[in-house]
Formats: C-alpha cells, sequence, structure tokens
C-alpha cells in the first residue's frame, strides 16, 4: 500500500504511469479472484484505495492550477 507522502511527492506524468498500472492489476486480481481464487483476497481492497488517493492528489493538482490560472 503506497503512503499518500510517497504519491503527493511523484509528478503527475508519474501518477498518470502508476495509475494505469494499478488498474490492470485491479483487472488482473478481479479475473484471478472469478476463475481460481485470491491468497489474499484484501489485495483488491488495497489497489483500489491506491487508485482513490492517486485520483485524489491529481484532481487536488488540476483544481490548484485552475486557481493559479
Amino acid at each position: 500500500m503506497m503512503k499518500i507522502s510517497k504519491i503527493r511527492e511523484m509528478s503527475s506524468p508519474d501518477l498518470e504511469k502508476e495509475l494505469g498500472e494499478l488498474k490492470t492489476e485491479l483487472f488482473k486480481l478481479k479475473f484471478s479472484l472469478a476463475t481460481n481464487g485470491l491468497d489474499n483476497p484484501m489485495k483488491i481492497k488495497e489497489v483500489k484505495k491506491d487508485i482513490a488517493k492517486i485520483n485524489t492528489v491529481l484532481t487536488e493538482r488540476k483544481i490548484a492550477d485552475t486557481k493559479k490560472a
């Protein structure tokens, strides 16, 4: 699980890349769960939380950019 402080230190393009990777991982986890089960079903919850954290930081940055303009 990623810490919010680490996420805030990353650049926006890096966050977009990480977001894509996490969404792919989430898809694979859900597929595995549906087909043959997972060793750790809580991993899905962790990935979802990381996706939400990244989306939150990206949204905060967009809002800050619009206020500056």
